[in-house]
């Protein structure tokens, strides 16, 4: 995951998604070439020369300052997400370039995120780590989501349960808008550890055998997990509409505590209880296999945002 070759597909990602009647341009006419904005008017847009911004999208500026990079995501219309990818995309951490590239040890849930998760009983919760994997979860998750245990440590990724497995399409009753906003997330974090090997891998493999996938992450969409909105069709329970929030430590913003809550008094928090009743019942019994909630994922994002969780 090349730094220069990314900072050059967003750039001209997000210059193609620009419009004459989005920027106060005048349309001098003529046959335009290319989708969106030319360069020459990304460059007008955000005062600076045509030779440099063509040099930004070819990743051949070393240092660009933060007031350039900030006249450019005001050119190109970014959102702070995004903008905050560009500066990574465009001045990345020394260290980053120095680090071997090596397999990193794996990823510990934190003892104070278990020890809430364990305190969770009636709220559906998960730990969600460096790309998008599965460190923990709750019981109540695994009844809302499916067994993660029964997955091979390598598949619990929210990401590759999302893209790969067929089922996870009937638990979201937006599954485009769900896996869009994973999509998003991986450009976010791959702005964040562009030398990640394993994130290369996980990327590579979703875009052989999921065209889904491969069409999105050409759009270079980048946005992060916040709060917002859900909704469910369980095959035990049927529908369910959950809120659900984001919890980050400040010092350790790779592991994130993700929990889902209905509203009291709703049919959804009916159904959640009934939900977690049915989990805990030891003589419950199996659901049909054609029924099964196979595990399946979709990390919290903001409903209201294009494409889907800003």
């Amino acid at each position: 995951m090349s730094t220069a070759s990314n900072l050059g597909e967003f750039l001209r990602t997000r210059r193609s998604l620009l419009h004459l009647e989005d920027v106060a341009l005048p349309d001098f006419g003529g046959r335009r070439r290319v989708a969106g904005l030319r360069r020459e008017e990304i460059a007008q847009l955000a005062g600076v020369s045509v030779d440099y911004y063509t040099r930004m999208e070819q990743g051949r500026v070393p240092n660009p300052s933060g007031a350039v990079l900030d006249a450019l995501a005001r050119a190109l219309r970014l959102d702070e997400d995004a903008t905050r990818h560009l500066h990574r995309l465009a001045r990345p951490k020394p260290a980053a370039r120095q680090v071997p590239r090596r397999q990193a040890p794996p990823q510990r849930v934190r003892p104070m995120l278990q020890r809430l998760l364990d305190e969770l009983v009636d709220v559906p919760a998960m730990v969600m780590g460096r790309r998008m994997d599965l460190l923990a979860w709750n019981t109540a998750a695994a009844a809302l989501f499916g067994d993660y245990s029964a997955l091979d440590g390598a598949d619990r990724n929210i990401a590759r349960i999302t893209f790969l497995d067929e089922t996870s399409r009937e638990l979201y009753a937006d599954w485009t808008s769900c896996a869009r906003e994973n999509v998003a997330y991986l450009h976010l974090d791959a702005g964040r550890h562009p030398e990640d090997p394993q994130l290369a891998s996980l990327i590579g493999e979703l875009s052989m055998k999921s065209a889904d996938f491969r069409r999105w992450w050409a759009e270079h969409p980048v946005q992060d997990k916040t709060s917002g909105t859900k909704r469910f069709h369980h095959p035990v329970v049927g529908d369910l509409e959950l809120a659900y929030e984001t919890l980050r430590s400040t010092d350790d913003p790779d592991q994130a505590l993700i929990t889902y809550a209905a509203e009291p008094g709703s049919p959804s928090h009916d159904a959640l209880r009934m939900l977690q009743a049915w989990a805990t019942t030891e003589a419950a019994p199996p659901l049909p296999a054609a029924d099964r909630v196979n595990v399946k994922a979709c990390p919290p994002s903001v409903e209201s945002a294009p494409p889907g969780p800003r």
